[in-house]
């Protein structure tokens, strides 16, 4: 087996861990959200308060590049098990 297919059968079997880290992502977007809300509206009661706070609420949506990469990752991974599902199915029924 190349490395290749060692990883997806590595990635495959974490697949539970990957969600937990995407959920986790989603989950920090929330202040992420009230943040950005808050500069649009101009009311300056979370946003402009601190360089630094801004800053970190403003990075949240490069974390988001993590989430993205990862359920790209999920999704090449179950249509490559489906597939050979199916192509295990084709040779049993021949």
């Amino acid at each position: 087996m190349n490395a290749w297919n060692k990883f997806w059968k590595w990635y495959e079997n974490k697949i539970l861990g990957s969600i937990v880290i995407i959920a986790i992502i989603q989950f920090i977007q929330i202040p992420h959200m009230v943040w950005n809300a808050d500069l649009y509206l101009q009311t300056g009661h979370i946003s402009r308060l601190h360089p630094v706070l801004d800053w970190l609420l403003y990075g949240v949506d490069l974390i988001e590049i993590v989430s993205i990469i990862n359920v790209g990752m999920i999704m090449y991974s179950l249509i490559k098990k489906r597939r050979a599902q199916k192509v295990e199915i084709q040779k049993q029924s021949k």
